[in-house]
């Protein structure tokens, strides 16, 4: 599925953003401002809808004084930039092989089974993107999925529903474990060092 989306054949930084910049600039030397290239990206992308489209790279390369083609690598290189339109939601699922080994899979069936869309692809409402990503980097609260810059892990499929339905009511589902743990800790609370060391006590021999 996909939707029908016209998009602008220019594009520029609002003035709130241009200020921003000025922020990001003075933190590298002036023959350095390439530095910025992916913060560039990220808040043009936000200000385009969730996506970077030509037009942004090009003013992302003018702006930095880079080759367009530098601003084109960096763009297609990272997953966290999307290079076509995505939904007002957009559900990333790790399926990097610490998650598929913890049941990423059956946390994409849940994706697909609730939302009626495949990876890459968008409601017809234009509500919500389905994308795969690799790696999350969150491999001990695996499988995870990364919505509105935040990480819900621990998921099964039954909580992936859950986490789905929610965004469905208009509701914003509490981020982190879905599975009563706090953080990555162990479950069921800790299970070693569970004392303190004796207040003055030595180790290591008569170090």
């Amino acid at each position: 599925m996909s939707m029908n989306v016209k998009y602008a054949e220019k594009f520029e930084f609002t003035p709130e953003n241009l200020e921003w910049t000025k922020t990001q600039l003075a933190k590298y030397p002036e023959n350095r401002k390439d530095s910025c290239v992916m913060p560039f990206l990220h808040r043009a992308q936000e200000q385009n809808n969730g996506w970077v489209s030509i037009p942004v790279m090009e003013y992302v390369a003018d702006f930095l004084d880079m080759p367009y083609i530098r601003v084109h690598e960096v763009a297609t290189f990272y997953t966290m930039y999307n290079l076509k339109p995505v939904g007002k939601h957009v559900i990333e699922v790790c399926t990097t092989t610490p998650c598929w080994l913890r049941g990423s899979d059956d946390v994409v069936k849940a994706c697909k089974d609730e939302l009626g869309i495949g990876f890459g692809e968008t409601t017809e409402d234009g509500e919500f993107t389905l994308l795969e990503v690799e790696c999350a980097g969150a491999c001990v609260n695996a499988p995870v999925i990364a919505y509105a810059e935040e990480y819900y892990e621990d998921l099964n499929e039954d909580t992936t529903r859950a986490f789905i339905k929610a965004i469905k009511d208009g509701n914003t589902p509490e981020a982190g474990p879905q599975n009563g743990r706090f953080k990555s800790c162990p479950i069921g609370g800790p299970t070693s060092l569970q004392e303190m060391a004796p207040k003055g006590a030595k180790f290591g021999g008569d170090a």
